[in-house]
């Protein structure tokens, strides 16, 4: 009768039986490998909600006071004008006019992988990354596409036969002189948006661009509906209709436009 061999001095000693060390090693590579996947997913799946359902953005102008102060933090929404066209009075952000106006744009284009990076956290700010087509904006809608607006040189609207009264702005431009504003007289093409500063004696906006006065609809990056910080200003962004005010009677509300 042959005895079975005797267990050697490693296995005696409580050594891993051979391949045992082989199979471990690929599991540490394992959790290394989960590692980056899980992080390339998180910032995966954080730049997707910022590109297509909210970001956070800043005031770097004073052309929205005083509503709007400067460095104030807002949530911008990019779910509602998928739906439905911008309304008078939201504020919306939306790309530089040097993307979409013909006199400028000939002088100033970015395809949109730079200007992805250009928008990018911290990427931004780096030196030689600024990109004028790759900048936003934010004003109010003042028209909607049909309205026909008219805007003196004191920055008072009349929209659609009707002066439109507007709480939100405390600084106009001067009637006339060095403090004066550009006028404008127009109606809205379809599939576009007047829009305007709220500090309407400081805003570089449709009275003034060259080549166009309107934003195209396909523009408009989202809709500013929140303010986080400061702290003492948390609140909602969302207004009223301003031509649909009993003062301005008569005017159609989005609601009634097709």
């Amino acid at each position: 009768m042959v005895e079975p061999p005797a267990p050697s001095s490693d296995a005696s000693r409580g050594a891993p039986p051979v391949g045992e060390t082989e199979r471990r090693r690929p599991r540490n590579q394992e959790d290394g490998g989960g590692f980056w996947r899980s992080l390339l997913l998180t910032v995966a799946v954080a730049l997707g909600i910022r590109q297509f359902l909210v970001e956070a953005r800043y005031i770097p102008s004073g052309s929205m006071l005083p509503g709007l102060q400067l460095q104030d933090r807002l949530l911008v929404e990019k779910l509602s004008y998928r739906q439905r066209a911008p309304r008078r009075g939201e504020i919306v952000v939306f790309h530089a006019p040097h993307a979409f106006d013909p006199a400028l744009r000939s002088d100033y284009q970015a395809g949109p992988g730079r200007c992805f990076l250009v928008n990018l956290p911290f990427l931004g700010s780096l030196p030689g990354m600024q990109e004028p087509a790759c900048d936003a904006f934010i004003k109010r809608v003042i028209a909607v596409a049909g309205d026909r607006v008219s805007v003196d040189p004191g920055g008072h609207v009349t929209l659609n036969g009707r002066p439109l009264a507007e709480p939100y702005v405390r600084n106009w431009c001067r009637p006339q002189g060095p403090g004066s504003c550009r006028s404008l007289d127009a109606t809205v093409p379809a599939g576009s948006v007047l829009v305007l500063g709220d500090n309407r004696a400081n805003s570089w906006d449709g009275r003034f661009w060259p080549g166009t006065h309107f934003v195209p609809n396909g523009q408009i990056i989202g809709r500013a509906f929140f303010r986080f910080f400061p702290f003492s200003s948390v609140g909602s962004l969302v207004t009223a209709d301003p031509a649909a005010t009993p003062g301005a009677a008569g005017l159609p509300t989005p609601a009634q436009r097709p």
